[in-house]
């Protein structure tokens, strides 16, 4: 199995009612992806961090093996929700995959 963590900053010309609206849609983006990529075990988006986090929302999702998560990438739903509900709004994007 493979995991696929990544972490986003909101752009900062964003308010914090913005922020919320954006991270809603997100979430609702990327979860609405469970069961329509082949290979995709488990997709959630966390919204909700401590005051500590320096991270605006993660997403915590499980691939069957790596190619799973290659097709994934360029899996049309998933290009779709990333074009449309985080690309335009984050600065910044951290990955970490890796096997378990």
């Amino acid at each position: 199995m493979v995991k696929h963590i990544i972490l986003w900053q909101l752009r900062d010309e964003l308010s914090a009612e913005e922020k919320n609206e954006i991270k809603a849609g997100i979430k609702a983006g990327l979860e609405g992806l469970a069961g329509q990529i082949p290979g995709l075990i488990d997709i959630k988006v966390q919204t909700e961090g401590l005051p500590s986090s320096n991270a605006d929302l993660m997403l915590d999702s499980s691939f069957e093996n790596e190619e799973s998560l290659k097709g994934y990438a360029v899996h049309p739903a998933h290009v779709a929700v990333a074009d449309g509900a985080v690309r335009p709004y984050t600065k910044n994007r951290v990955c970490l995959d890796y096997e378990v």
